[in-house]
C-alpha cells in the first residue's frame, strides 16, 4: 500500500519528532468537527420548525424557454396595443395566443374583451404581474416575452393524464392534455379569501337536478346566504351539464362540477377580479368547447397560493343556509320550454405562424 492510500502511516524520512505535531492537534480537529456537525443539525432542524407554519408554494418552473428550438427573429410592435385597436399587428398578437393555447377569440385583427381576456391570462401567466396590476395591453416587453419558444409546464404532471389546473392568486385555469395545455384562460373565483367572510344573502332561482331541487320537475327560488368562497385542494370532474342552469351559487353556462355544487362554468361576465360565489367562471366562448376538453374523472388541482392542494385534500365548501329575513308570495318559477340550437364550436387556427412550440387544443 502507498504512502497516499495510509496516511496514518509516516511518511519516508519524517522522524517521529516531526510527526507528533500533528499527531497533537487530533483530538482537537475531532472536537471541531463534531461541533460542527451539530450546528449544521441544528440549523436544518431549526430551517424545518420555522416553515412549518410558513406559507407553501409551488417552486417549479413551470415556464420555459424551448432550448431545441433555433433562434428566431423578432417582429417588433410599432406601438402598445389595448382594446378597440385593430389591424394587422393585432391579428399577429392573436395568431401568437392562439399558437401558444390562449384563446383571444377568432384572429381578426381586432382588439376586442375576448383578446383582451387572452393577454389578462398572458400578463399574470408568464409576465408574472400581479393581478391586480395588469393592464391588459400588449408593449414591445410583452410582445418580445410572446415571441419567445414557451414552454408552459404543469405543476402536478404526475397526475391523471388530462387534468386541469386553477391557479387563484393569478386567476387563471389550465387544461393539460399529456402535460401539454390545451387552453389557457383567464377566469373568475370566489371572492373570499376563506370559507369564513364575504357572506352574502340573495333569492335565487335553482333548476331541477341542483342541490335543494334534486327531484323537482320545476325551477324554484328561494332566499339563502352562502360564502363566496372557492377552496384550494384536489378534486375531480364528476357532472357535466350542457347548457344554462340555475343554482344556489347563480347561473352557470355548460357546467362542470367538481366540488359538490362548484363548477367551472361560462359567464357573460369575466371580470379582471374575483367576482364569483364560489365557482369558476369562463369567457362564453371558451365554455362553448370546454366540455369536449375535459372528461369525468380527470383530476382538478386549485392552487390557493397558501397551501399546496394535497395539504388539503378533497376540501368541502362551507354550505348555504336559508336566510332568515327571506319572504315570498311563491316558491315556484312557471316551467318553460327552451329550445337551444345545435352549435359547432372549435377552437380558433392561427393563420400566421412566429414560433410553434405547443398542441394546440382540439
Amino acid at each position: 500500500m502507498s504512502d497516499s492510500q495510509n496516511p496514518r502511516r509516516p511518511a519516508v524520512g519524517r522522524s517521529r519528532s516531526q510527526v507528533a505535531p500533528v499527531n497533537q492537534w487530533t483530538p482537537a480537529i475531532g472536537a471541531a468537527l463534531v461541533l460542527l456537525i451539530v450546528i449544521v443539525v441544528g440549523v436544518v432542524a431549526s430551517n424545518k420548525d420555522s416553515s412549518d407554519g410558513a406559507q407553501t408554494t409551488t417552486t417549479i418552473d413551470q415556464i420555459l424557454n424551448d432550448s431545441t428550438v433555433s433562434p428566431i427573429i423578432k417582429v417588433p410592435l410599432s406601438q402598445t396595443l389595448g382594446k378597440g385597436s385593430a389591424g394587422a399587428e393585432i391579428k399577429m398578437v392573436q395568431d401568437r395566443l392562439i399558437e401558444l393555447n390562449f384563446d383571444p377569440g377568432e384572429p381578426d385583427g381586432v382588439f376586442g374583451e375576448r383578446t383582451r381576456q387572452a393577454v389578462w391570462a398572458f400578463e399574470k401567466l408568464v409576465m408574472g404581474v400581479q393581478r391586480d396590476d395588469i393592464t391588459g395591453k400588449v408593449d414591445a416587453q410583452m410582445w418580445s416575452r410572446m415571441q419567445d419558444p414557451l414552454e408552459i409546464l404543469p405543476r402536478r404532471p404526475d397526475s391523471t393524464p388530462n387534468h386541469t389546473e386553477v391557479y387563484l392568486p393569478e386567476q387563471v385555469l389550465i387544461v393539460f392534455r399529456d402535460n401539454v395545455p390545451a387552453i389557457i384562460t383567464h377566469i373568475s373565483s370566489g371572492t373570499a379569501s376563506s370559507g369564513t367572510d364575504e357572506e352574502w344573502c340573495e333569492e335565487v332561482t335553482i333548476s331541477p337536478g341542483e342541490q335543494d331541487n334534486e327531484t323537482g320537475t320545476q325551477a324554484i327560488k328561494k332566499g339563502v346566504c352562502g360564502v363566496s368562497w372557492t377552496p384550494g385542494g384536489v378534486y375531480k370532474f364528476y357532472r357535466l351539464v350542457v347548457g344554462r342552469r340555475e343554482s344556489q351559487l347563480g347561473g352557470m353556462y355548460n357546467p362542470v362540477y367538481f366540488n359538490k355544487g362548484i363548477a367551472v362554468h361560462g359567464a357573460q361576465d369575466v371580470p379582471a377580479v374575483p367576482a364569483s360565489h364560489g365557482c369558476i367562471r369562463l369567457p362564453m366562448h371558451i365554455s362553448e368547447y370546454f366540455q369536449t376538453l375535459v372528461s369525468k374523472g380527470d383530476q382538478v388541482f386549485v392552487f390557493d397560493g397558501v397551501k399546496e392542494p394535497e395539504e388539503y385534500g378533497e376540501q368541502s365548501p362551507r354550505f348555504n343556509w336559508v336566510d332568515p329575513n327571506y319572504t315570498t308570495t311563491s316558491s315556484t318559477v312557471p316551467a318553460t320550454t327552451t329550445t337551444i340550437a345545435a352549435t359547432s364550436s372549435t377552437v380558433p387556427t392561427a393563420t400566421t405562424m412566429i414560433v410553434s412550440t405547443m398542441t394546440v387544443a382540439p
